[in-house]
Order: C-alpha cells, then structure tokens, then sequence
C-alpha cells in the first residue's frame, strides 16, 4: 500500500515537526490543521482537482499542503517573490479550482474569479473540531505540479503523482540517511523541488524537525545554527557566496563562533544550480564542511548524488541514487566508460506524470524506448559525473569547437578580481559564438579584457577564453539563485 506524507506525518504525532516564528507545531497539530484547510474549501471535488496555494513559510504552508493532499487534490504552490503576472499566468495555466492563501500575501494575487479561501496563521485559528475523512490517494493520484523555471520558454507544469513524490523522498532519505534526530534550518523558496521535497518533506516523511525562516539572512542563520542543534543543512550556491561574505565581515571572535558551529553538523549539501570550486575550497576552510554536491531536475528530483561517506569530488555531483538508472547519449550512440561526454539520460521512479496538458512536449522530452532526455550534458570520470552545461545554455560552438560555459566560469570566479561571473555565447557571423563573459567585480577592484585573458591563458585553451567582457552591477537570477542566461545573452544584444 502506498505510503505518502499525510500518512508519516500521523506516525510522528506526538513529535514537533515544524517551527515558524509563532510557534512550534507537532504532527498532530499539522493534521488538524489539514482537516480544517480540507474542510474550508467545501464539497470534495474530482481527483486531481487543482488548488494553488500562497503561503508563507512555515505552519500556513504545511496545513495547506497537507490539507490539499487530503481532498485528494493536487498542490500548485505559488512563489510569494513572482509578480503578479507571473502568479497570474500560473493560476490560468493549470486551470486551478480555488486558491488558498496566507491572509497577510492576499494583496498579491491578481484580480480573479477563482474562490479564494485564507489558510490558519497559526495553532489558535485551526478548528479542532474539523472533520474530514481522508481521500484514498493511489500510486497515480496527482500530487504535485511544479513550475519550471522558465529559462527556455514559459513555465511549464511538471505533475508528479503521490508514487513519483513518494519514491523522490524515500531514495534521498536513503542517501542521505535522514533520521527523527536531525534538524533542519529551512530558507529556500518552497515552489521547487530543493525547498519543498528536499529540504520539508524528507524530515516530515522522518519524523526530523524542519524550522521555517521567512528568508536567508546571513547572520540571523548563522547564529540560528550556533544556538541550536542542527544536523543538517541545504542551500544554494549563491547563499554559500552570502555566506562568505559575512563570515569574512565579521569579527575574529565571531568568525570562531560560527565556524564551531558549522563544523557540529553532520552534512552540509548543495544543488539547484552549479556550485564553483573556489566557493567549494572556501567554504570548506571556513566551515570544515567539504560541500555534498548533487544534480537534480523539476521533473526526475534527485537523479545524481555524492556519497554521504567517502569522497566528494569538486566539481563532481556523483552517480545516480539508488533507484535511478543513468546513461550517456551522443549522436544516437549510447555511451559508457570514463571520458563518455554526451546527454544525460535518467529513468525510474522518480520522473514526472509529464508537462500539464503539454503531451506533444511530454512525448519530446523522452527517448523512444522510454529514458527522460534531461538535456543536460555530462562526463563521467572515475565513475563520478561532472555536469558539463545546458546543452541548450551552456554548451558553446565557437569556430567548430565545443566549449562548457560552467568550465569557464569556474576558472574566472577564481580571479581575485570576480566576485560573480556567467558565460554565454554571443552570436557572431564569423565564429558562430563569441565567448562573452558578465562579470560581477568586488568592491574597489578593476579589470579589463587583455588582463582577463593574460590571466586565464594559464588554465583555459585559447579558443575557450572570452573574447567579450562585460561588467555589472548583478547578474539576473530567478528565486532559486539561478542565473538566466538568455538574459545574460541580451546584456550584449539587446536584440538576440
């Protein structure tokens, strides 16, 4: 029979499983809350029925969740940071039934006709009293439909069923051998797969406790971590950089403090975008932590990881989870063995139902005997996968060869000079693509091209050092500290 959240966050009633800044909330309390968010929102519809939800973090959020997931219903969170065209073009995108909503984020959803129910705030506005008898949810039941994030075209809607969600959080359990001892100190947006699956879910399926912060804040987290015992911590590159940077503001005695603190966890992980081996080296100077690398994806989770024991290769993300099969495909040829560059391909459990009412981009998005092509390419060293760009973004041809924008990257943000830096390809007549680089600088410090290049030759091919350098204030990124690099593109013609 299959096991979803609702069902292990009953298992773990009497264990505090969230906290926000108004309280601490058990599985007891998070199911009744549920009960009373299924309930407001009246007469069960069909399965699969669409409820958005737009809450804070925390206990809002949770209830709504779960709440959903009673109904039977399937859960579209909505991100608090979009502007409302783009909340707008969700809502019409997955044709929801309703929307539930934190009453203080209200004033951001667009002017609709969908029913609009407000979600508890806390504990003391739940009706214990709330009965709600439990959908029957199937390995096919629809659970969840996550946005992408838009980087090669409109968001699309990535459905996973209870079964695909399920098996997401069950192999990283495994992997990352949660258990109800550990705690979790929780910043990231909750509308993708590192905030909501990774870094909520795990520890709800566990019995772990998850705090909720309203956003990452530098210090207020570093502190947090030094006041608490927490075992284990998820972020995104860009936080990491935030990170040093106030690690290295602070004072001496500060800087001990927080160091000791990072050092009593038990793991320390990064995903969602490429992680720079400078920021790897440094963090781990600061924090004893050599950062868990992985590779996931909106539609497969989790498919790639490094061990938990052993060692963690910079610039590596691992080999595939237990229950995920990987291959590498160039040209039509699959390939295997140490040097095999070309697409990753993923299958199991974890990947999608498939693109909401998107089949044309569903079928295109899988090989004729059934792999998920990620589009992503990789190469394999040792046995170990190293992600080597967007085949669509980040791979490069300039003058017939193929150049890695995240190979370059990574040796800039090496400079002294670079504080941040993204590499895309600039159309060019003669080339096919320029090299261009955007560069981020630290403060008082100067740089130009010839010095850029004269400094790279060391490390780079000459036909991969940039031929274009341009210096920014910051470089656009999505919610998650992606960088969009189709807008990049546009920083050196407006017109491609």
């Amino acid at each position: 029979m299959l096991s979803t959240i609702v069902d292990r966050v009953g298992v773990h009633a009497d264990r505090v499983l969230i906290s926000d800044r108004f309280g601490t909330y058990t599985g007891a309390d998070l199911l009744a809350a549920a009960r009373d968010v299924a309930q407001r929102c009246g007469a069960v519809g069909q399965t699969g029925e669409r409820i958005a939800m737009l809450a804070a973090p925390g206990f809002p959020y949770v209830a709504a969740l779960l709440g959903i997931w009673m109904r039977g219903a399937m859960a579209i969170p909505l991100c608090p940071d979009h502007p409302t065209a783009e909340l707008a073009y969700v809502l019409q995108d997955a044709d929801v039934s309703l929307v539930l909503v934190d009453p203080q984020l209200e004033h951001l959803l667009p002017a609709t006709d969908l029913v609009v129910v407000s979600l508890p705030a806390t504990r003391e506005s739940v009706d214990t009293a709330a009965l709600f008898s439990p959908a029957v949810l199937t390995d096919d039941t629809p659970a969840l439909m996550l946005y992408t994030s838009g980087t090669t075209g409109r968001p699309k809607g990535v459905v996973h069923s209870h079964a695909t969600t399920t098996a997401q959080i069950v192999c990283l359990v495994t992997a990352w051998e949660w258990t109800p001892d550990d705690r979790i100190p929780h910043f990231l947006p909750l509308h993708h797969v590192h905030g909501l699956v990774n870094k909520l879910l795990c520890p709800l399926w566990v019995g772990a406790r998850c705090d909720m912060f309203a956003k990452f804040d530098a210090a207020t987290v570093f502190e947090a971590l030094a006041a608490e015992p927490y075992t284990v911590f998820m972020a995104v590159p860009t936080i990491y950089a935030k990170a040093i940077t106030a690690w290295e503001a602070a004072d001496n005695a500060t800087q001990q403090r927080w160091s000791q603190a990072l050092r009593r966890l038990r793991v320390m992980i990064s995903g969602s975008a490429a992680l720079a081996v400078p920021v790897l080296e440094r963090w781990r100077t600061i924090s004893g932590h050599t950062l868990l690398e992985r590779y996931g994806m909106t539609e497969i989770g989790i498919a790639l990881t490094n061990p938990l024991h052993g060692e963690r290769r910079p610039g590596f993300v691992g080999g595939p989870l237990s229950g995920m099969e990987v291959r590498i495909v160039d040209d039509g040829n699959v390939l295997a063995g140490d040097g095999a560059t070309g697409e990753l391909q993923v299958r199991g459990a974890n990947v999608f139902v498939g693109y909401w009412r998107r089949p044309e981009e569903t079928a295109a998005s899988f090989s004729d005997d059934g792999w998920f092509m990620t589009g992503d390419q990789v190469t394999v060293d040792a046995g170990a996968f190293r992600i080597t760009g967007r085949l669509s973004t980040d791979i490069m041809k300039s003058g017939g060869y193929k150049i890695s924008a995240l190979e370059i990257e990574g040796v800039l943000l090496a400079h002294p000079a670079v504080a941040e830096c993204s590499v895309v390809g600039v159309p060019d007549d003669t080339w096919g693509e320029r090299v261009g680089a955007a560069v981020v600088l630290r403060p008082g410090s100067t740089l130009d091209l010839a010095s850029l290049r004269e400094w790279a030759r060391t490390e780079l091919a000459p036909y991969k050092l940039p031929s274009l350098l341009l210096l920014v204030d910051s470089l656009p990124r999505n919610v998650m500290g992606k960088v969009l690099k189709p807008e990049v593109k546009t920083l050196f013609d407006p017109a491609t």
